[in-house]
């Protein structure tokens, strides 16, 4: 539980209605009965409201559209609202799309971060109930390994796309304002996520739903890429460990101990939909291997023994389990794969959620 003395935790999410940030925000609402949240959320292309629609009315709740390069509207809400945490999720965050348009992600990821450091940091020099500033990171920032070892908190940074580096260049933001002014900071390096609610974009669902409208299951190069695989809601009860329990100034490497490689991943999901939904023929037939993409990294793999050693964390799922609740998830919740993919939902955002 977060230290706070004779104050209510008043967090600052940003990004919270991101695949891994809405499903952080659902994750302390029960944890912690006492904690208040903003959501501060621009609402991109993969920034959904609707993930978050039982929380709506929750009073320890509320949610905020605009974005972190904003430093106007950031220092109203610090003004407001007294945080006593941010938890910094906000981040323009795939590979491909920073291959083709790079400059949003130096905007997201380097300016906004700049702002939210600066604005917290002079809010903490102010107000001694301000406890941490959490960002969230993203192993890509160290590059690709080879067919052994795995990430540790001092390997050293090497990447490969825009995003990676932007990425690269928030932490090293973090770092330095530690550093330099005492800001209390920590920094969480995670491995590829999957679980309820991530953007139909990524290969899981992609595959889920692709393998249900019986459409081609792309696959780059030869499948042979390796991922260490991390379940949303471990994720989540790391990221709350480390910011509750971690130390100032510390970066915590958060894994799922689930490497596999790309086409294993594929070849399971259709094994398990197919089981799921009755076929008569195996979806493995819609398996079509594509040209790879630029600066593709052969494999990550996190080693979070840090984690476990100093803050008693591990995840509490298989990766077996884990996939078949995520497939499950997803079967059951059709209705907001629909929105997302049609298009609904940005209507709605549109009508409740418009700039004035």
């Amino acid at each position: 539980m977060m230290p706070k003395g004779d104050n209510v935790n008043r967090l600052l999410v940003t990004g919270g209605a991101g695949f891994i940030g809405s499903n952080f925000i659902r994750y302390v609402l029960s944890e912690d009965s006492e904690c208040r949240i903003v959501n501060l959320d621009s609402l991109t292309y993969a920034g959904n409201p609707l993930s978050l629609s039982d929380c709506q009315q929750e009073d320890r709740y509320a949610f905020v559209h605009g974005d972190i390069l904003d430093r106007g509207l950031l220092e109203q809400l610090f003004d407001k609202h007294a945080f006593t945490g941010v938890v910094h999720f906000a981040a323009e965050s795939h590979v491909d799309r920073s291959i083709l348009g790079p400059e949003a992600f130096i905007d997201t990821n380097i300016k906004g971060t700049f702002n939210l450091l600066d604005v917290a940091c002079n809010h903490w020099k102010k107000d001694t109930s301000f406890y941490r500033f959490h960002h969230i990171s993203t192993d890509e920032v160290y590059g690709s390994l080879g067919e052994s070892g795995a990430f540790t908190e001092t390997t050293p940074y090497d990447p490969s796309s825009p995003y990676s580096a932007s990425k690269a260049s928030s932490d090293h933001l973090v770092k330095a304002y530690s550093r330099t002014y005492g800001f209390p900071c920590v920094i969480t390096n995670c491995s590829n996520n999957y679980g309820p609610y991530q953007f139909p974009e990524k290969l899981i669902p992609l595959i889920i739903l692709n393998i249900m409208d019986k459409k081609a299951l792309p696959v780059y190069g030869k499948g042979e890429n390796v991922r260490d695989w991390l379940y949303v809601e471990d994720h989540c009860s790391a990221i709350w460990r480390v910011f509750c329990s971690g130390k100032d100034g510390e970066t915590y490497n958060i894994g799922g101990g689930a490497e596999r490689r790309n086409i294993e991943i594929v070849e399971f999901l259709c094994d398990l939909v197919d089981r799921k939904l009755g076929c008569e023929s195996s979806s493995r037939e819609l398996i079509e291997f594509v040209q790879d993409r630029p600066g593709h990294d052969f494999r990550y793999a996190i080693d979070a023994s840090k984690l476990k050693s100093e803050l008693g964390w591990e995840p509490a799922f298989t990766f077996e389990t884990a996939l078949e609740k995520t497939v499950d998830w997803y079967l059951a919740n059709m209705a907001w794969v629909d929105d997302v993919r049609s298009g609904a939902y940005r209507e709605w955002i549109d009508i409740n959620y418009a700039k004035r």
